[in-house]
């Protein structure tokens, strides 16, 4: 079961056993659909150079699908927000592979909440993949993970928006396990998953 190695404890929950997983230290090993090994991890404050150089190697339409809008780079204060993150409001994951260069960034997601997150009954959702890893099951990974720590936190629902053209992240959520509502909004469909 993905997040056993990532363990601080168990705790009564609202009546239920909680595996208190430790979030800032998160790290599992998997495997992408095509057998390329992969470890998905917590985002760290070094992971910065790794990210801008993940976001320069995006197309101009992943850039539109991820931020709505069509942008040539992200400032300090963008790569500063996407690092280095507050573990109380949010659960950032990127998804590695090892090369003989190093650890390459091929992929993320997260949820946040403007309250804490221990304290919050829903969070908000956002991923990116590579252009060349898509269609592998990284959202689908990541999201799959996203769930197990959402679920550990005693969170109730996560909502995306997503532009209605991005039918495979649409897919990725109806195949989550979650119970999956859809509200349209003009060319963008605001999902709601719900924890049983």
């Amino acid at each position: 079961m993905p997040g056993l190695t990532n363990l601080a404890g168990s705790s009564a929950y609202n009546g239920k056993m909680s595996l208190v997983i430790d979030v800032r230290n998160y790290t599992e090993l998997e495997t992408l659909r095509d057998g390329t090994p992969v470890t998905i991890r917590a985002i760290q404050c070094g992971d910065s150079g790794s990210i801008l150089a993940a976001f320069n190697r995006l197309d101009r339409e992943s850039v539109y699908t991820r931020f709505f809008t069509y942008k040539k780079g992200l400032t300090d204060a963008e790569l500063k927000s996407l690092t280095d993150v507050n573990f109380d409001h949010v659960v950032a994951l990127v998804v590695t592979k090892r090369t003989e260069d190093g650890e390459v960034l091929i992929g993320g997601g997260r949820y946040c909440s403007e309250d804490a997150l221990h304290a919050s009954q829903r969070a908000e959702l956002a991923f990116i993949t590579e252009d060349g890893y898509r269609g592998r099951g990284i959202a689908s990974l990541i999201l799959r993970h996203l769930i197990l720590i959402g679920r550990d936190q005693g969170l109730l629902q996560l909502e995306a928006d997503v532009l209605a053209q991005n039918q495979p992240m649409l897919a990725v959520f109806k195949r989550s396990g979650l119970s999956m509502s859809q509200r349209r909004d003009g060319n963008v469909i605001h999902v709601t998953l719900s924890f049983p």
